[in-house]
C-alpha cells in the first residue's frame, strides 16, 4: 500500500471530487473522498432516495480462455462454474488452511469471468490467480481500464431507467450485461454494498467523468447526492456486510465469518475445501455476529468483549448505526456470547457497555430485500 500523499493514485473522478469540496483521505493506495456534506447526512441520502460511490479503486481481473469458467470455480468457495451468462456471484477465496484471501464478486460474462477484488488486496489477489492459472486461461489485470460508480438507494432505478432503459431496470439483484467495446464498453450491474436497491457502472476512464455528469443529471429531480467512504462503511456495517481487513482476512475462514452460504461443499473440489469442511464438521470455535449497545458509546475495533466478567470475543467493526438510531458493532464471539439474545459487555475505553448479540443483518428495512418483482434469472 502506498503511504505518502504524493504516491497516492487518484480515479478518474478526481476533479469532480474536488470539484464539489470532498474531504479527501488516502485509503489503500488511493486518494478517496471519505465525506462530502457530513457522513449523517450521505448515509441518510442512500437509505431514503440514491446516493453515488466513487469504487474505482475496486480492482478487476479477468479470466480468459477455454478454461476460465472451470478455473474461477476452482480459486473460490461459491458454486461459480454454471452461472448463466449474466450473473453475478458473491463469494470468498481462500488458502489451503481455509484462510479468506479476499471475498469478491464473480461476473459470468459469456465464456470469460470478471472477478471484481477489494482494493487493498488487488495486488496480492492479481499475484495469486496468476500462480493457480492453468494454461488454458489468461488472467488479464483490468484495473487501470476500468472506472466505476456505486448508484445506491430507493431511487436509483429511477436514474438507472433514465440513461440505460429497460434493459437496465429488468437486471434482477445480482445480474448484470456488458455492451460495447473499445472505449465504449460499458457493465451494469444490479449490485452494491449498502442495503439498498442499486446498480454498479463500469466504464472506461476515459468516459468516466462524462458518466459521472450523466448520471448526476439523471439523479437531480430524484435528489441525488455524491457520497463518501464514510457513509459506504456505516450502510455496509448496518447490513452486516464484512469488510475485509477488520471482519474477515487470512486467520478467518468463511463458517465462523458467516458466509456458510457462500461455501458450497458440493461442488467440485476447490482451493481450501477440506479444512473449511472440517470447521464445519466439527463447528467453529467463534463466529461474528452483531453488536446492538445499549449507550451512545461506540464499540470499536479491537475492543474486547466480555460476559459475566468473562472474556468473550473481540469486536472487528463498530459505528453509529444511523438508520437504527445506536451504535452498532460485528464481533468475533465464542461460548454462550456466540449466540442471539445473549447480553454482553463491550470494553470501550475503561467503561463497560452493555450490549445484545443480534443476527446479521442489523438493518432489515433496506430496499435490496424487497426488490419489485422481477423476471426470475
Amino acid at each position: 500500500m502506498l503511504d505518502t500523499a504524493a504516491a497516492l493514485r487518484r480515479t478518474p473522478f478526481h476533479p469532480r471530487h474536488v470539484a464539489l469540496g470532498a474531504k479527501m483521505v488516502p485509503f489503500a493506495g488511493y486518494e478517496m473522498p471519505i465525506q462530502y456534506e457530513g457522513i449523517v447526512a450521505e448515509h441518510r441520502s442512500v437509505r431514503s432516495a440514491v446516493g453515488v460511490f466513487d469504487v474505482s479503486h475496486m480492482g478487476e481481473i479477468r479470466l480468459t480462455g477455454p478454461g476460465a469458467a472451470a478455473y474461477a470455480d476452482r480459486l473460490v468457495t461459491n458454486e461459480t462454474r454454471s452461472l448463466p451468462v449474466g450473473k453475478v456471484a458473491y463469494t470468498p477465496m481462500c488458502r489451503e488452511d481455509g484462510g479468506i484471501v479476499d471475498d469478491l464478486l464473480v461476473y459470468a460474462l459469456g465464456n470469460d469471468r470478471l472477478l471484481v477484488v477489494n482494493a487493498s488486496n488487488f495486488e496480492k489477489d492479481l499475484a495469486w490467480v496468476q500462480a493457480h492459472a492453468p494454461a488454458d486461461v489468461s488472467v488479464v489485470d483490468e484495473n487501470a481500464v476500468t472506472a466505476q460508480l456505486a448508484v445506491q438507494g430507493p431511487r436509483a432505478e429511477a436514474v438507472i431507467a433514465k440513461l440505460y432503459g429497460a434493459r437496465a431496470t429488468a437486471l434482477a439483484f445480482y445480474e448484470a450485461y456488458e455492451t460495447g467495446a473499445g472505449e465504449d464498453w460499458t457493465l451494469v450491474s444490479r449490485t452494491g454494498y449498502t442495503g439498498e436497491d442499486g446498480f454498479e457502472l463500469y466504464v472506461r476512464p476515459s468516459r468516466a467523468l462524462d458518466l459521472w455528469d450523466r448520471v448526476f443529471e439523471a439523479g437531480a429531480p430524484e435528489g441525488i447526492r455524491p457520497i463518501g467512504l464514510g457513509a459506504r462503511d456505516t450502510l455496509r456495517l448496518e447490513m452486516g456486510y464484512c469488510l475485509y481487513g477488520n471482519d474477515i482476512d487470512e486467520t478467518t475462514n468463511p463458517i465462523e465469518a458467516g458466509l456458510a452460504w457462500t461455501v458450497r461443499l458440493d461442488k467440485e473440489d476447490f482451493i481450501g475445501r477440506g479444512a473449511i469442511a472440517c470447521v464445519k464438521e466439527e463447528g467453529p470455535k467463534r463466529k461474528l455476529l452483531g453488536l446492538l449497545a445499549e449507550s451512545d458509546r461506540i464499540p470499536r475495533h479491537g475492543f474486547p468483549v466480555e460476559q459475566d466478567g468473562r472474556p468473550a470475543g473481540t469486536v472487528t467493526s463498530g459505528s453509529m448505526g444511523i438508520s437504527l438510531g445506536a451504535p452498532v458493532a460485528m464481533a468475533y464471539l465464542d461460548g454462550a456470547a456466540a449466540k442471539t439474545g445473549a447480553r454482553v459487555q463491550v470494553q470501550v475505553r475503561g467503561q463497560a457497555v452493555p450490549a445484545v448479540v443480534t443476527s446479521r443483518p442489523m438493518y432489515t428495512k433496506g430496499t435490496v430485500r424487497s426488490p419489485k418483482p422481477r423476471r426470475s434469472a
